[in-house]
This record gives structure tokens, sequence and C-alpha cells, in this order.
């Protein structure tokens, strides 16, 4: 379905061909001063140094050559070239009931891909803190927008299950507890099928490790010993290392249930592990990796960059993997799993290095294919009222659990202020409204860009917010459902013509939608959508206090306004939808 800009820049193009001009010209946009019209041409201006006439000349002759076109309600030429526009309202409701009958909206992918996203990253026997939020929450709306355009798509939490930290754990559980059959080396027996601990004690035992590391270089030694048995495939530490995938695996799924975020794989570090030698001597047969001080590189600058990059280490001097190591393994994984024709990863902009320097790696090994798109998304930091990065009150990192309990009492307390609901079905209530008050917080802001989390805004019913989304999808559901008590029908139902200005508005926001979600789908943008949905509310928010909808006496000018924000409801789910959370029925 062709978008409404398309249309619009079709007519143009036809008036400045007909009148001996490049069609190029003919290109249109949305007005910079809704106050004087809808959408604007500029390409008089443009046309005036190629045909050496004044701008407002071209403009005259091609608002001559549109004429009395149905599409427009008017034309005109205003100095020193510029064309006005403004829609016939007779069009757009034909444009709308249209997109209202297209699937998707009209939105259209002639491309469909197989799409790997790589989102999560947590770390295995650690609780999901809030430096995990924007990865998740970012990585399950590029998820869902680009599986919304049609795309296979296949999202990889991507743990990190493997390394020192795992040698750290079993370390320490060995001190506390020396008489576990994994500590005997005379057992022979089956292993135990029930964990030696609990989730609660898992993530005490990493951090107390980790700190004891720190300060006693035997302990440290030790743990480095244990990762090494653990990755030769030293049976009970093998055993031990499933029990700590498992306990952690129930935990973290239950907190990025939470979050409404999942996951197709639950595939790790570990599991990249068997392809690391063959990829490491491909590497050495290809000539493209070398030794340099003991360790083993690839060279990744390239003519143009503007600005030395460091070689990528495959292999450090102690003959360990790293990271960049694992990463380009796991393309190797994916590659031979799925053969994706793109890949997006998130992650803090900080790592952009990292990823510079392994997908680099994997495009000159030919681990991908050469068309093969390789994108990563780095995102900013959540920062608290001082500007700094978000911490606990007690300057600690704060638990992810701990933050959605926050924000969900904030939103707990807004309801409970204009009490009409018992106090069970505004605690339930929050907890909607409180993860879309925690992920539009989030999503509002363009990946990249630090931004402040604050709490009282985000839960605002007010502003620029996902409660503020919720409240107006929540008053136009009552509108229809009081609709229906009094005998109406939404079926059927067709956008009609108006003289309304704020209608009007609302039906040419409506039309943006189509464009919207293909181009956050391009751009892998959630924060557009949130744009969108954002200016999408506060047009149907202001016919709605301009408009007596149900009181209307005309019929067909009411079912008129029926089918109309039946159809921005529509939109704004789907836009929530996107962005990974849901509307209540009552707030």
């Amino acid at each position: 379905m062709k978008k409404l800009l398309e249309l619009i820049t079709e007519e143009f193009e036809k008036a400045f061909d007909a009148c001996g001009y490049d069609t190029k010209l003919g290109k249109v946009g949305i007005s910079n001063r809704p106050d004087l019209c809808q959408y604007q041409c500029n390409g008089a201006m443009a046309g005036a140094k190629l045909y050496h006439k004044a701008p407002i000349m071209i403009a005259n002759d091609v608002v001559t050559a549109i004429g009395e076109h149905p599409m427009f309600q008017s034309v005109e030429a205003v100095n020193p070239g510029f064309i006005n526009i403004n829609l016939n309202s007779g069009f757009v409701a034909e444009y709308l009931d249209n997109v209202a009958d297209a699937e998707k909206f009209g939105a259209i992918n002639d491309n469909m891909e197989t799409i790997v996203v790589d989102y999560g990253g947590a770390n295995v026997a650690k609780p999901l803190h809030i430096g995990h939020l924007r990865s998740a929450v970012i990585g399950e709306s590029v998820k869902r927008i680009v599986k919304y355009m049609g795309n296979k798509v296949i999202g990889d939490v991507h743990l990190g299950d493997w390394g020192l930290q795992m040698g750290l754990i079993i370390t320490e559980l060995q001190e506390r507890k020396p008489e576990l059959v994994y500590f005997d080396e005379s057992y022979s027996g089956d292993y135990p099928s029930n964990a030696p601990f609990t989730i609660s004690e898992l993530e005490e035992i990493y951090p107390c490790a980790s700190k004891k590391s720190k300060e006693d270089e035997a302990f440290k030694e030790r743990a480095h010993q244990a990762t090494l048995k653990l990755q030769s495939g030293y049976a009970p530490y093998y055993a031990l290392w499933q029990h700590i995938m498992n306990v952690s695996k129930v935990d973290l799924k239950k907190n990025y249930d939470n979050l409404n975020v999942e996951f197709d794989l639950w595939k790790g570090e570990s599991d990249a592990q068997p392809y690391i030698p063959g990829l490491i001597q491909d590497l050495i047969d290809k000539g493209l990796a070398y030794e340099s001080q003991g360790a083993l590189v690839v060279d990744i600058a390239e003519e143009g960059d503007s600005k030395e990059l460091p070689p990528c280490i495959v292999r450090k001097s102690d003959g360990a993997a790293l990271y960049a190591t694992s990463d380009i393994a796991t393309l190797v994984q994916r590659e031979q799993d799925f053969q994706p024709n793109k890949y997006v990863y998130l992650a803090d902009k900080r790592q952009d290095l990292h990823y510079t320097q392994f997908f680099r790696v994997a495009k000159k090994a030919g681990i991908v294919k050469p068309d093969t798109e390789l994108n990563f998304i780095g995102f900013g930091t959540m920062n608290g009222a001082d500007g700094k990065p978000f911490k606990t009150r007690e300057g600690g990192v704060m638990r992810l659990e701990n933050l959605i309990s926050q924000i969900n009492d904030a939103v707990y307390n807004k309801i409970m202020e204009n009490r009409s609901v018992s106090e069970d079905e505004a605690r339930k209530t929050s907890e909607i409204v409180g993860l879309a008050a925690l992920k539009y917080g989030d999503l509002s802001n363009q990946a990249s860009k630090d931004y402040i989390f604050d709490i009282e805004r985000f839960a605002s019913f007010e502003g620029n917010t996902g409660p503020y989304i919720l409240y107006t999808i929540v008053r136009i559901k009552s509108i229809i459902e009081k609709y229906k008590a009094e005998g109406g029908q939404v079926e059927n139902l067709t956008v009609m013509d108006t003289d309304n200005g704020e209608q009007l508005q609302l039906m040419l926001e409506i039309a943006k939608v189509n464009e919207v979600i293909e181009n956050a789908a391009k751009e892998l943008a959630p924060h557009k959508i949130c744009s969108y949905i954002y200016d999408l509310s506060n047009a149907f928010n202001r016919f709605y206090h301009g408009t007596k909808i149900l009181a209307e006496e005309d019929e067909t000018k009411k079912k008129g306004y029926i089918a109309l924000i039946d159809l921005t409801k529509k939109v704004l789910e789907t836009g929530i939808d996107l962005l990974g959370f849901e509307a209540p029925d009552r707030m």
C-alpha cells in the first residue's frame, strides 16, 4: 500500500513534469508550519537555479497544472516560491478506510530476512540489575518490530556462562562445603540431581568469591585452576556448572518474564566453545592471525578509518580465548544453524570497539557473507537525577526487580489518589502500567543517548509517558463500550468526511502509521514508535475534548467518529505491543 506522502508526491511529480520541469522537484514533505498548511513542496526553490526562473513563477506553473484535483482542499503558491498544500478530508477518510482494511495498516516489507537479535547478555549466578534493563527492553522491541514486518527473527539471550566466574564460584563453594561429592576425587557414583545451593546462596557466593580473589592470590590461582578443569571437561565441575546453569536460568526467566521479554534461544558463551579451536586454525590457515607479543591477533584496520584501530586479540599468550573469540565462534555456530541475512547486537555503547573488531574479523575471514548485515546498537547510560549512573540510596547497583517494584509503587500511589477501584485492582493495574512507565521511559529516548531515570515523571499520567499512552487507550475503550451498551455496532463502520479541524488532524496522524512502522524497522529505532504514538495520543485527546462523540445527534456522523477512534485504538495497541507492553481495561 502506498504511503500518503507517496500519493501526494506522485501528483506533484506529474505536475512538475507537465510543466517541463524535473520530476524530482515534486517531492512533498510534512509542513513545518502546520498553522499555514498540512504539507509543503519546496521544489520550485531548487528549480530556480536549474531553469533560471523565479521560484514563484515555477510554483505558480505547478499550482496551475494541479488544478481542481479531488485529492486537495487547496494548493497555493506563496512567496518566494513555496507551495502550501491542504488535503481534502474526503480523500483522507477514504485512505484511512484502506489503512484499516490493509494488513499491518499497509506497512510493506519487500525484502523478508532472517535476523538474529542478540540481547540480554546476563551473567549466570548473578541477579539481573539495572545495567541489564536497556539491552533487554530495546532488544525486545527491536525484535518485535522487525518480526511484525514479516521477517524470521531469532532472539538469543547469549548468557555469560563461561570463564573465570565459574571457577570462582566452584572454589568458594569448595571452601564452604568441602564435604560435597564434587570435591571428593575418589567419588565415582552419579552426581546429585538437585543443586547444592539455592539462587539466593548462589547470588551471595559470586560477589564474595570475586572480592576474595582480589585480596588473596592463592584463592585466585585455585579459581583459575578450577576454571581450566571445568573447561577441560572435568566431570565433577561440569556437573556443578550444570547446577549453576539450571538454578540461574529459572531465576533469570522469572525476571525477564516480569519485563515481558522473551528469548527464542537460551544459549551462552559455553555453546561457542567447541567452535573455537577450528576458528583459530582457520584464521591461521587463511593468513589472518599472527603472533604478537605472545598473543594471536588479527589486524582489522581499513583504509579510510578515522582513527587507529588496534588488532583483535583472538588468543592470549597463556592460550586462553577472549570475549571476541567467543563472539566470533558464536557467529560460526549461528551461520551453521540459521544462515541469517542480518545480525543485531545490543550492548553498552562503550563496547563499540569490541563489536567493530569482531565484525571485521568475521567479514575478513568469510565467516559471514559479504552482504550480511552486522549491526551494533550501542545504548547510553541510565542516569540518576545527579547525572551519574543510577544507583541505590546506599550507592550500590540496584537489582532490576527492586526498580520494577519502585515504579509499580509510584503508579499504585497515583491510582489511589483518584481512587475509583479496589486496592487489589489498583495493585494489579499498577503492575501493567508500571511496566509501561518503565519501558516507555527508556524506549522514548534514542538508544545511543544517556537519559535521566525519573520515576516520578515516568509514572505520571500526563506528558510524554507510558501511562499517558495507556490512559488514552483506556479512554477510547470506555467510549466504545458505552457506544456498544447503547446498541451501537463497531464492525463495518467507515471513517467519514469532516469539517472538524481536530478530527482531520487525528485522521492525518493515523495516516502516518505505515510509514512510521516501516522506518522504525529499517532503522531499528523503537523511539520512532514512541514519538508517533505520543503524537497520535495528543491528536486523539484534542479531538476528544473538542468533540461530543457519544452526544452527537447525527447518527451517520457518530458512526464515523466511532470508526475513527476504533482505528486510533488499534494503531495505539499495535504501537505499545511493538514496544513490549499492554494496556489495562481500566485506569
